[in-house]
């Protein structure tokens, strides 16, 4: 086992994976950038390391200044978070070289799964359920063209190196494929350096299901259910919940996409903690869209449902620890639900709101989890991201679970600066929530409006 981990991430997940290397008695180094002396990874932490000045390329992305500081403080391992170097093979197999430990998969891996084209091909290959597309990454305009033919109209242009909803258009009819192709190119270039682009039939009102799985080095893979993240603005999540209240979804169809997820990691030859993204549709088909190589922002919610402590076992599998359960171990328990709290204004286009911090109140309560690293008198730099907190509640029923986060939100006061909480409070109250019956383009910009209209 590890006697000192780095954190190369910043925030709430900073503190999540600093809190679980104290209970496993891990010494922890945090490394910050200028801008994030005062935030709280930086002042909990056992050591830490200013990386460099506040843009993330200067620091958070700054790979020899992180090695440099696991150099210079004798940590043995590097946890990524999610986001930043969490999914760049090139670091994982630099810390291969320099001898550090990088808690997540092989660089292999991570290559293999980050190209959604060969990704797809993997698991077509593998008999994983996949979306109709294209072979491949698509290079030409005259290329479109012939997929499209046979793809047919509705389709969907996604960027191969993508992620966070970039690089994706939508075409309805073929008068709009060249522009919709060119700026999906262009778009992916700017955004991942590279202009690859596939395509795939667009599948009509799908929720987004996901399923978490645990891999250990010597071939044990397990899934630990489904979380449904269909509530989404612009292709970014907004609110997570587990089990998925689809109503499609049921023990029989959890168990198909858990087997199908198992399948889709040992294909790639996968270690350590995974999400399989699917694609589920109006009758209960599901397809592989794509698998995130690291913990994701919602993984809370698999916590509360089956009290597996997913950021210890990704550092127990990244130290050679064959998994303590099997498949038959595992069991999911009442239904927990995760709002991202962020510091924006959703009644001007969700526009970000740095600033100090003047005031803060937490909920708590029975089945109330906060993930955060925000405190009173905390000024939220402009730099990052402008989740300042996940807020989690775990209840026997999906109904309890909604009145709970409800109660929940009421009690979050943040000061000083503008939230989402009753944007998150409003989509709360919703009918078409509340029902279940939402898919991934139910939060429309009509329907937006009216959730941020207090």
């Amino acid at each position: 086992m590890f006697s000192k981990i780095l954190i190369a991430n910043r925030g709430e997940i900073a503190v999540r994976i600093i809190r679980a290397c104290r209970e496993m008695g891990i010494r922890t180094v945090a490394v910050c950038s200028e801008a994030d002396r005062s935030a709280l990874h930086a002042k909990i932490a056992d050591e830490t390391v200013c990386i460099g000045p506040a843009p993330s390329k200067d620091s958070y992305l700054n790979m020899r200044a992180i090695l440099s500081a696991c150099e210079i403080t004798g940590a043995q391992a590097i946890h990524p978070g999610f986001g930043f170097l969490s999914e760049n093979a090139s670091f994982a197999r630099m810390c291969q070289r320099c001898g550090v430990e990088f808690i997540g998969p092989a660089p292999e891996a991570i290559e293999l799964l980050g190209d959604k084209a060969r990704a797809k091909q993997t698991m077509r290959d593998a008999g994983v359920p996949v979306i109709p597309g294209s072979n491949g990454v698509v290079s030409s305009l005259a290329k479109a063209k012939a997929e499209a033919a046979k793809i047919g109209y509705p389709l969907m242009i996604k960027a191969s190196a993508g992620g966070g909803g970039r690089g994706i258009r939508l075409v309805e009819e073929e008068a709009g494929l060249e522009a919709a192709f060119t700026a999906a190119r262009q778009e992916a270039l700017s955004f991942f350096g590279y202009d690859g682009v596939y395509m795939e039939r667009f599948v009509q009102n799908p929720r987004h299901v996901e399923i978490q799985i645990l891999a250990d080095k010597q071939g044990n893979v397990v899934h630990l259910g489904e979380r449904d993240c269909s509530i989404q603005r612009r292709n970014q999540k907004l609110l997570e919940e587990s089990p998925s209240p689809a109503a499609q979804m049921d023990e029989a169809l959890r168990q198909k996409m858990g087997e199908a997820a198992v399948t889709a990691a040992k294909a790639a030859g996968y270690s350590n903690a995974g999400t399989i993204e699917f694609l589920l549709d109006e009758k209960g088909e599901f397809y592989f869209m794509e698998m995130n190589t690291r913990i994701q922002v919602e993984h809370p919610v698999t916590e509360m449902v089956t009290g597996i402590d997913l950021i210890r076992q990704q550092i127990l599998i990244a130290s050679g620890e064959a998994l303590p359960f099997e498949q038959k171990d595992i069991r999911l328990a009442g239904h927990a639900m995760e709002c991202r709290i962020n510091a924006e204004n959703p009644a001007r286009g969700f526009r970000p709101s740095p600033g100090e911090i003047t005031s803060l109140y937490l909920p708590g309560g029975p089945g109330v989890r906060i993930d955060s690293a925000v405190y009173a008198g905390y000024t939220i730099p402009p730099y990052y991201d402008s989740m300042i907190a996940k807020l989690i509640v775990h209840a026997p029923s999906r109904e309890e679970a909604i009145k709970k986060m409800q109660w929940a939100l009421a009690e979050f006061l943040v000061g000083g600066v503008e939230t989402n909480i009753d944007f998150q409070l409003n989509l709360l109250r919703d009918e078409g929530f509340q029902s279940g019956q939402f898919h991934n383009g139910y939060l429309t910009e009509e329907k937006i409006k009216e959730l941020a209209a207090f």
